[in-house]
């Protein structure tokens, strides 16, 4: 049974002492000076497709069989239930499954981040109370956006106060215009960088300039900056970004993870190479063809990515072949 709000607020200064960090050697070129945080979110994180039987229920044995494929690839953590797993067509009920089926697999050495982010407050606490009796390590919470003409900075500070107050597991802040239309604006990300429960944000607009000046000016706060995207991975890194939650990661993991090494070791040359050979691929799964994009190109490299919940709707045959083509041409099919 899902906690109150009342019970969660009175429980977080206790799980806040609670909260664990991987070894770390600091630092590196791409990293600013700052406070250690308090949960290292260095690295790459897969946000993972929901496999979907032919009949369209959650295929579990799938899904565990692709996070076997992806227990040798130097994860840092996996996240579920965000815009690549469809969670806005999941029952309540599936996305505690998907949680707990996750977290029974997933080693504890690597982090379980689970979108938790509702259109209320109050709907968001309690999603992310369960989420964190389903076993997620942080709640990666998406900006509502229903109402977006009434989500000023102040009505955002509020609403993501309240959801840190009440949280028993730490929150990253997730932006994502190009689904909500709504950037979370900047003085509300620097307002909550401040509050001890927030550790950092999502961003997945594409705007260094954005992304380097949030670095800058939460640099003497536990808070951490994760870009959204392989496209703009290394130039995230340059500015200071802490790691990424990537699509194509689900695809090109092992890639992904030789950038971010290259990036922390100062090889640029090399980063640089790699990151253009990733911007194509990167952009076909994500903008070009979405969800049904990435399910398809899984399928090529191993994994299972089967059909998407309708109204999503399968690519036709020109799309898979130009999504084809697309990975063929930067080499790696």
């Amino acid at each position: 049974m899902a906690l109150s709000t009342r019970q969660a607020s009175s429980l977080w200064p206790t799980l806040a002492a609670l909260r664990w960090a991987a070894p770390r050697p600091r630092r590196g070129l791409s990293t600013p000076q700052g406070p250690e945080p308090s949960l290292d979110l260095r690295g790459i994180f897969p946000p993972l497709a929901t496999p979907f039987s032919p009949t369209g229920e959650v295929d579990y044995a799938q899904l565990e069989g692709n996070l076997s494929r992806y227990a040798s690839i130097p994860f840092r953590g996996l996240v579920v239930l965000g815009s690549n797993g469809e969670y806005p067509y999941l029952a309540p009920r599936e996305r505690l499954e998907v949680v707990s089926c996750v977290r029974r697999v997933l080693p504890r050495d690597h982090l379980l981040l689970a979108g938790s982010g509702c259109e209320s407050t109050q709907a968001t606490i309690e999603q992310t109370v369960s989420m964190a009796e389903a076993g997620a390590d942080v709640a990666l919470v998406v900006t509502p956006c229903y109402y977006r003409g009434a989500m000023t900075s102040a009505a955002l500070v509020h609403h993501y106060t309240e959801v840190g107050d009440a949280s028993p597991i730490p929150v990253v802040l997730y932006s994502v215009p190009a689904n909500t239309g709504l950037d979370l604006p900047m003085e509300a990300v620097v307002t909550l960088a401040q509050h001890p429960n927030i550790i950092g944000i999502k961003d997945s607009g594409g705007d260094i300039t954005r992304m380097g000046l949030m670095v800058h000016k939460t640099r003497q706060e536990d808070f951490q900056v994760l870009a959204g995207s392989a496209g703009f991975l290394l130039a995230s890194y340059a500015v200071g970004a802490s790691g990424g939650v990537c699509a194509l990661a689900n695809v090109l993991g092992a890639p992904l993870c030789q950038l971010d090494h290259l990036c922390r070791k100062g090889q640029w040359q090399e980063a640089r190479d790699l990151q253009h050979r990733l911007i194509e691929p990167n952009t076909a799964v994500t903008r070009r063809f979405g969800v049904p994009g990435l399910k398809k190109a899984m399928e090529w490299f191993g994994y299972y990515g089967g059909p998407c919940r309708a109204p999503l709707a399968p690519l036709s045959p020109a799309q898979v072949e130009e999504l084809r083509n697309t990975f063929s041409t930067n080499g790696w099919l």
